[in-house]
């Protein structure tokens, strides 16, 4: 299945992914979007569509650092 480009041309072609290996070559690294986000979105989208892994190692796991907007209690 080497070359097959993503899973889902891999499913496409063989009719399930149990053989495909994602590609941790060409520009998989680690993100520091947190969970939910768009960017965190956008970038394992981009994961999947390169035949890459969804997740790296030192992937953010947490919100540490973070401010967000507070909204005023009605």
């Amino acid at each position: 299945m080497s070359q097959c480009k993503n899973v889902f041309e891999a499913i496409l072609r063989y009719g399930h992914d149990e053989d495909f290996v994602p590609n941790e070559e060409n520009g998989f690294s680690a993100t520091d979007a947190p969970a939910g986000s768009p960017d965190k979105i956008e970038v394992l989208r981009r994961r999947v569509e390169l035949g890459q892994p969804l997740w790296h190692t030192t992937d953010r796991v947490d919100y540490s650092g973070l401010t967000g907007a507070i909204r005023p209690r009605e």
